[in-house]
């Protein structure tokens, strides 16, 4: 069972819009190894794991990263908030714009929707295990755009022990 709390887990208080910013952080939402697939995930893991222990541990993990999928939507949201059509065209958001406008889909920066079938779910404790700590790989937008804070919000969600983030 879930309690959902009414808030973000960090708040998230972006004023000026960022499109192009927010073209790459989606794939953090929707992307192959965003939040949306490490939820399903370890929540998907936790019925096949041995021991009463490492199930609870997959539930808390995998509830903690849908209150990521939260902010991440949140993040995106407000990089794309008001933008006009010269923003959005200037931004390089055009392509995700003419599906979906400012609503948050979750695509990879690239434009492939979310899907499945890159989610490791074998029922064995090492090839779960194995495959939860190879999908929290770096992130590479990191290493592409600097934002003082952004990178505030994002050290709450634990990046930092994945190298992205300084």
């Amino acid at each position: 069972m879930f309690i959902y709390e009414k808030k973000l887990q960090y708040p998230v208080k972006i004023a000026t819009p960022n499109p192009r910013l927010a073209s790459f952080i989606i794939s953090q939402y929707g992307g192959p190894d965003g939040e949306l697939g490490a939820s399903i995930r370890y929540l998907s893991q936790r019925y096949a794991m041995p021991y009463p222990e490492l199930k609870g541990l997959l539930t808390d993990i995998g509830t903690e990263e849908l209150g990521h999928l939260e902010m991440i939507g949140a993040i995106v949201h407000q990089l794309t908030r008001g933008l006009n059509d010269q923003q959005v065209r200037e931004g390089g958001f055009a392509p995700y714009f003419v599906d979906h406008t400012t609503g948050i889909y979750p695509t990879a920066a690239a434009g492939s929707p979310w899907n499945a079938a890159g989610i490791g779910v074998k029922g064995d404790i090492i090839c779960d295990l194995t495959e939860d700590m190879a999908a929290d790989g770096a992130l590479a937008f990191a290493r592409i755009f600097s934002s003082p804070l952004l990178s505030t919000v994002l050290r709450f969600i634990p990046f930092q022990r994945k190298g992205a983030l300084p």
